[in-house]
């Protein structure tokens, strides 16, 4: 019978805030496979936790995974623990948990901190709908493409970033999000100097360019507005002739009535009035 995979969530920096049964499952597996196994060593000595660890990381997580679904597959029970958070997000955890689902080893989630939903809840914004973008690439090409496609997202958007680039970041977001969309960024949550600078893009970007970004970062954006989407384009439809509006949707292979419909539908008219307008305009 093989044995379980225990994701367990650790805390993000206040030891405190880990869970009585991340710390039992801790001390009961047959093996900690840990992100970076001296920085896990001070949270297992702090909780007098005597497991043996091997490390699981970013460059050795495909071979080291192949290894621990073997060692699952023989009974062992395995924990499987990141520096700070919950393994699996933006980490390489993911690998693990992927190959254990193939080859039919049971995978189980102890949950606890995880530093996008502090940011999250604690941010003033709204937490309803939101969407999880973890760090953005290097790639300033893909980067860019992503934060176009993210400037119309309706939901609030969280997202991580490096102190050494949280600027740049702010200033493509004001570039490419406006001004005055809000944002909060908030830097070493739960430890003693933990920070949430709220406000405007614009503003926060203000802040950070006068005060040297220090710690790890969450930034919290709020999402695009419906309304005032819907205003951009009522404006950009005002500025466009019905001929023109209506030759738009008939390229697009529809027919006389259904571009009619969808024009009175974008112009706030009825499909009376853009009839007879377009009359008008054709001068019948």
């Amino acid at each position: 019978m093989s044995g379980t995979l225990y994701v367990c969530a650790t805390p993000i920096g206040n030891l405190e805030d880990i869970t009585y049964r991340v710390v039992r499952t801790l001390r009961e597996v047959d093996l900690i496979a840990a992100e970076d196994t001296r920085n896990s060593i001070k949270l297992l000595n702090y909780f007098d936790i005597k497991t043996p660890m091997t490390s699981y990381h970013e460059y050795n997580r495909f071979d080291k995974a192949k290894y621990l679904v073997g060692e699952l597959l023989a009974g062992k029970n395995i924990a499987l623990i990141t520096d700070a958070g919950t393994p699996g997000i933006s980490d390489p955890g993911e690998v693990l948990v992927a190959m254990c689902v193939d080859a039919g080893v049971t995978v189980t989630a102890l949950p606890g901190a995880m530093a996008g939903i502090n940011a999250l809840i604690m941010s003033g914004l709204p937490t309803r709908r939101f969407c999880f973008e973890a760090f953005l690439t290097n790639e300033k090409k893909e980067r860019t493409q992503v934060l176009s496609e993210l400037a119309h997202e309706h939901r609030t958007i969280v997202m991580y970033e490096a102190p050494h680039r949280l600027t740049k970041t702010l200033e493509a977001l004001e570039e490419l999000f406006g001004a005055d969309r809000r944002i909060a960024v908030c830097r070493e949550l739960t430890k003693k100097h933990e920070e949430a600078v709220r406000g405007t893009l614009a503003q926060v970007r203000e802040h950070f360019e006068q005060t040297e970004p220090k710690g790890e970062f969450v930034l919290v954006i709020e999402g695009a507005s419906y309304e005032k989407e819907r205003d951009e384009k009522e404006k950009e439809w005002a500025e466009m002739d019905l001929s023109a509006h209506m030759d738009l949707y008939l390229e697009r292979g529809m027919d006389r009535k259904e571009a009619m419909k969808q024009v009175a539908a974008d112009r706030g008219m009825s499909k009376r009035d853009v009839y007879k307008e377009l009359l008008e305009e054709s001068g019948e």
